[in-house]
């Protein structure tokens, strides 16, 4: 992917690995719009960062969608990089029953919302010279976590459409990727001080470092053996990484 003289939305982009990205990419050169519900989260973002603009968005809402991505396009007909960065993380109980809004929500948001807003803004993609669409899943598409299931159904689903949207689109001027993060220390299941998990700051680096690649699948290391495990033998990693997370989770 070309790294400078992009204008780039990214939603998600007032915390965690979205604000990450909208700083890194606002930092060399890119025109940058982030999106959020959160209003706080953008206005603190934007001051941060000047020349950096946002818009609020509801990803969960089909009709705030169909508005704001109207107004994105007029006001910035350049657009030629979406990153589907949005999501929630909740934890549920495959074993048991699982709550109807958690379900609801978590599907909406993780896999309907970053479908809908590609939908709306591919058209105008298709019209760049070039342009590019990446799509924030998880290794937990991979290796899920048992404790949150849905959520790492939803990276699965979200990955199996990446593959088709990037062989439907393989004519045209729009490429698509897929950025797979490992635990990386950010809100999600408030892992901000979690030792285990990679530093947002050395996330983002390896990323962008990535990102300017031809890699399809922007991977730094600690991902690689969650993206290489499926197969035949794929249960294994599953029990381990479970079984060790359950163990932590206890301590």
């Amino acid at each position: 992917m070309k790294l400078t003289e992009n204008t780039i939305f990214i939603t998600g982009g007032g915390t965690g690995i979205g604000r990450g990205l909208a700083e890194a990419l606002h930092k060399l050169g890119n025109k940058v719009i982030i999106s959020g519900r959160r209003k706080a989260h953008l206005d603190a973002t934007t001051k941060a960062n000047p020349g950096m603009d946002s818009v609020e968005l509801d990803i969960a809402d089909s009709a705030n969608i169909g508005a704001v991505t109207k107004k994105l396009i007029a006001d910035y007909p350049a657009l030629n990089v979406l990153i589907n960065n949005a999501g929630i993380m909740l934890v549920d109980d495959a074993a048991g029953k699982i709550d109807d809004q958690l379900l609801t929500s978590t599907i909406t948001t993780n896999l309907l919302g970053p479908i809908r807003l590609t939908s709306a803004l591919i058209e105008h993609l298709k019209k760049q010279a070039k342009a590019t669409i990446i799509y924030n899943t998880s290794a937990l598409a991979f290796v899920p976590l048992a404790l949150t299931a849905v959520y790492s159904s939803t990276k699965a689903a979200l990955h199996s459409y990446v593959l088709s949207q990037r062989y439907k689109l393989k004519a045209t001027s729009v490429s698509v990727l897929e950025i797979a993060p490992p635990w990386v220390q950010t809100d999600l299941l408030n892992s901000k001080e979690e030792p285990r998990a990679m530093p947002l700051k050395e996330f983002i680096q390896g990323t962008i470092k990535a990102l300017g690649t031809d890699a399809e699948e922007i991977l730094v290391e600690q991902a690689k053996p969650f993206r290489n495990n499926p197969g035949p033998n794929e249960s294994a990693l599953v029990t381990q990484f479970n079984d060790t997370m359950i163990a932590a989770s206890r301590q």
